[in-house]
C-alpha cells in the first residue's frame, strides 16, 4: 500500500515536459517526522524477518548523490533491503567530476559488499545527461541554492528513478538526497511521494540526517578515505560556493 503524507506543495504544470513546478508552502501543522516514518517500514521488515527463516528483502531502488552520502545511508539500509544503487546525476559540473564521484560510488559498494555488511548491493549507474539537467534548468539560472530550480533537479533525478525502479519490478525507491543538513528532507519527499502515486512504485520515506546520521556518514568518509565535494554538483552550487570561498578568504585576511 502505498503511504500518502500531508502535501506541502502547490504542484503546477510549468508546461515543461511534465515537469511539475513545486512551489513549497509552509504547514507546520502537519509536518511529517519522515525518519520515525521511515522506522516504522523497518520495524516491519524486522518483524517479518524474524518471524521467518525463509524471508527475502526487499528490493530497493536507491538514488545515490554522491559516495559520502549514500555512505551512512547504505550501512543503515543494507540489512533490511536488496539495495540497487542508481547513480544518476545529470546536474554535476563537469565530466571529469562527475567520473571521479561515481568511481567512488563504485569502490564504496565495492567495500561494502567484501565487509558483508548486509545484503548485497548492487550499482546501476545511469546515463551522463548534463543537457537534460540545463533544459530543466532554462529560466530558472538565477534561482538561490535550495529553491525552485533545486525542487525540479530533485523532481528530474527522482522521476528516473521512480521510471526504473518500476520497469526492474522494485518494492520501493527512494533517494540518499535527505541526509544533506542542506537539503530539506520534507520537499524531497513530498516530491518522491508524488512519483511514488504517478509510477504506482512505493516511495521509502527518510531524514537520514537525523540520529546522527549526517555525523555518520562524515565518520564513515574518513575511515574509507572518500572524497567528499565541497559543492552539491551543478555548476551554479560550484559558482556560489567559490564565492562563499573567496568571501571567506577575504575575511580572513
Amino acid at each position: 500500500m502505498l503511504a500518502v503524507y500531508p502535501a506541502m506543495y502547490a504542484i503546477i504544470d510549468a508546461g515543461n515536459e511534465n515537469m511539475p513546478e513545486y512551489r513549497w508552502k509552509e504547514n507546520r501543522m502537519n509536518q511529517v517526522n519522515y525518519q520515525k516514518e521511515l522506522e516504522k517500514v523497518l520495524n516491519t521488515l524486522q518483524e517479518k524477518g524474524e518471524s521467518s527463516p525463509d524471508w527475502r528483502p526487499p528490493r530497493l531502488f536507491l538514488h545515490s548523490c554522491c559516495a559520502p552520502c549514500s555512505s551512512y545511508c547504505l550501512e543503515y539500509l543494507c540489512r533490511y533491503f536488496w539495495i540497487t544503487v542508481f547513480y544518476y546525476n545529470p546536474n554535476i559540473s563537469f565530466s571529469e567530476e562527475y567520473r571521479k564521484r561515481v568511481a567512488e560510488q563504485k569502490r564504496l559498494i565495492a567495500a561494502y559488499n567484501a565487509e558483508k555488511k548486509g545484503w548485497q548491493i548492487d550499482i546501476v549507474e545511469g546515463d551522463y545527461e548534463p543537457e537534460k539537467f540545463y533544459e530543466m534548468a532554462k529560466g530558472y539560472e538565477n534561482c538561490p541554492e535550495g529553491g525552485e530550480r533545486c525542487f525540479r533537479c530533485f523532481d528530474l533525478r527522482l522521476r528516473k528513478t521512480a521510471e526504473l525502479a518500476l520497469a526492474g519490478g522494485c518494492d520501493y525507491f527512494a533517494t540518499t538526497l535527505t541526509i544533506s543538513p542542506l537539503k530539506n528532507a520534507a520537499k524531497i519527499n513530498e516530491i518522491g511521494q508524488a512519483l511514488s502515486q504517478e509510477y504506482g512504485v512505493a516511495w521509502l520515506p527518510s531524514d537520514f540526517k537525523k540520529k546522527n546520521g549526517y555525523k555518520r556518514s562524515i565518520e564513515l568518509s574518513a575511515e574509507y578515505e572518500l572524497y567528499r565535494q565541497n559543492y552539491c554538483g551543478c555548476a551554479f552550487s560550484r559558482a556560489e560556493r567559490e564565492v562563499q570561498i573567496a568571501e571567506q578568504r577575504e575575511h580572513s585576511e
